[in-house]
C-alpha cells in the first residue's frame, strides 16, 4: 500500500473513508452527524490524531531501519523503490506538467541577483495547477455576477422561500385526500352505502356496548335524537369520538384505536340514524344542535311556513 499510496494520499483517504462511514451509519436526519453529535466530531478528531501519530512512528522506524542496512542493501532497496508507483514515468511526467519544477542541478540558473542577509531567492514561475485554478475562479466569478446580479436569477434565500411556499401548497393538497391525516376541520360527511356499512360494523364492534346496537342509548346517550351533549354534525362528532367525551366521565378517546378514516365512517353512520326512533330509547340529553353553516331560509319563506302550520 505504501508503494502505491504515499502518506499525503494515504492519510486523507483513510480519514475520508471513516468519515463517510460515520455519516452513512449514524442517523442524524438532515444535518451532518459530526455537527449534530459532538461525540462524532471528537471521535473523528481522535482518529485523525492517532492516524497521523502512526504514520509518523512508522516513518521514524523506517528511517532507523534504513540506517541499519548495509550499502548493498540500501542500493537494492532504492532500486526497488524506483520501480514503485511514485517513481513511474507517467507519474513523473504528470507532476512535471502540473508543477513545472526545475531539477535541483539547475537551481543556480534561477538565482536572482539580490540577496537578504545571505539568503537568495529563486526566480520560479507559478505552478500551472495554481494558475489554472486562478483562471477558473475568475471565470466562475464573472459567471456568478452576470447570473445573479445582472440577470437577476434566484439566490439561495429566494429558492428556499419558493420551495417552502410550494411545500405548504403540496402539504395542503395532500391533507385534502390523505385519510390518515384527516382532522375535524377537513372531515366531511359520507353518504355512500359502502362507507356507511363499514361504519355500522365499526359501531357494532366498538360502540354498541354503551349505546346499544340501534344507537338508542344505554350507558351512553341516545344518538338518534336531535339533542347533543357536545354538539352534533360530522365535525363535532368526529372531534368527540377522536378525543373522548366529558372530562372525568363519558366516552374514552378512540384516536389510539381507530384511524381517522374509520372515525369518519362511524360518525357518518351515527348521523344516518338521526330520527330512526328505536324502541325503548333512552331519554334525550343535551341541547338541540343547529348547524350554523347550513343555508337559512329567508324571512318571508319562514313567515309563510308558520302561517301554513297555524292553519
Amino acid at each position: 500500500m505504501k508503494k502505491f499510496f504515499p502518506v499525503y494520499v494515504r492519510v486523507p483517504l483513510i480519514f475520508f473513508i471513516v468519515f463517510a462511514l460515520m455519516e452513512y451509519f449514524v442517523d442524524s436526519g438532515d444535518r451532518a452527524a459530526f455537527i449534530k453529535y459532538p461525540m462524532v466530531s471528537l471521535f473523528l478528531f481522535v482518529f485523525l490524531f492517532i492516524l497521523i501519530a502512526i504514520e509518523i512512528t512508522l516513518s521514524a522506524v523506517n528511517r532507523v531501519m534504513y540506517q541499519l542496512l548495509t550499502p548493498e542493501e540500501r542500493a537494492q532497496k532504492e532500486l526497488e523503490e524506483s520501480l514503485s508507483f511514485r517513481e513511474s514515468t507517467w507519474f513523473k511526467n504528470l507532476m512535471q506538467k502540473l508543477t513545472k519544477t526545475s531539477p535541483i542541478e539547475k537551481e543556480g540558473e534561477l538565482l536572482m541577483d539580490h540577496d537578504y542577509d545571505g539568503i537568495k531567492e529563486l526566480d520560479n514561475n507559478l505552478p500551472p495547477w495554481w494558475v489554472y485554478l486562478f483562471y477558473i475562479c475568475i471565470i466562475f466569478g464573472v459567471i456568478y455576477v452576470v447570473r445573479y446580479d445582472v440577470l437577476g436569477a434566484d439566490n439561495q434565500e429566494m429558492e428556499l422561500k419558493k420551495e417552502l411556499a410550494q411545500a405548504k401548497i403540496d402539504v395542503a393538497e395532500y391533507m385534502k385526500t390523505a385519510p390518515d391525516l384527516m382532522d375535524e376541520k377537513t372531515v366531511v360527511l359520507l353518504t355512500d352505502a359502502p362507507s356507511l356499512d363499514e361504519g355500522k360494523t365499526i359501531f357494532t364492534t366498538n360502540c354498541a356496548a354503551c349505546h346499544r346496537a340501534d344507537a338508542g342509548g344505554q350507558i351512553g346517550p341516545n344518538l338518534t335524537d336531535d339533542k347533543w351533549i357536545l354538539g352534533g354534525g360530522i365535525k363535532n362528532l368526529f372531534h368527540t369520538i377522536t378525543n373522548g367525551g366529558r372530562d372525568g366521565k363519558g366516552m374514552i378517546a378512540w384516536k389510539g384505536t381507530l384511524k381517522p378514516k374509520e372515525i369518519q365512517k362511524v360518525a357518518s353512520y351515527i348521523l344516518s340514524l338521526q330520527g330512526s326512533n328505536p324502541k325503548d330509547a333512552k331519554e334525550a340529553e343535551g341541547e338541540v344542535w343547529v348547524d350554523e353553516s347550513a343555508p337559512k331560509k329567508d324571512a318571508a319563506a319562514t313567515t309563510k311556513d308558520t302561517t301554513e302550520v297555524k292553519k
